[in-house]
């Protein structure tokens, strides 16, 4: 699996003001888009999510964002070192995405931008 970077996971409740700040701080802009009920604002390595409680409880439990090359590999890999697959692979708007629980408990979300239509 070919790890390409990780995105930093933060829930918000005022998105516009934390989209404000992330910009002053990175100097890029935002690329948003709605996910399940929840916005989603990208700044750099950051991914800001607002939405629903009942929404944010679940994402809360994941703790980064993983960019691969290729999510077929990764999962492959994941598989191979023990890791347990909750969800996907599926498609999003920037690509396809899964969910993997490795044996230490933690949870991380792997993508790549392979968009799939």
């Amino acid at each position: 699996m070919e790890i390409l970077g990780t995105t930093l996971r933060i829930c918000v409740d005022d998105l516009e003001a934390a989209v404000a700040f992330y910009q002053e701080l990175t100097g890029t802009e935002a690329q948003r888009f709605e996910r399940g009920g929840v916005s989603v604002a990208a700044i750099g390595c950051f991914l800001l999510m607002s939405g629903p409680e009942s929404e944010l409880e679940v994402l809360r439990k994941v703790g980064a964002t993983i960019a691969v090359k290729d999510v077929d590999d990764a999962e492959a890999a994941l598989n191979r070192a023990g890791a347990r697959i909750v969800a996907g692979p599926v498609p999003t708007p920037a690509g396809r995405n899964l969910i993997a629980l490795h044996p230490d408990g933690s949870v991380f979300e792997y993508v790549d931008r392979k968009v799939t239509v």
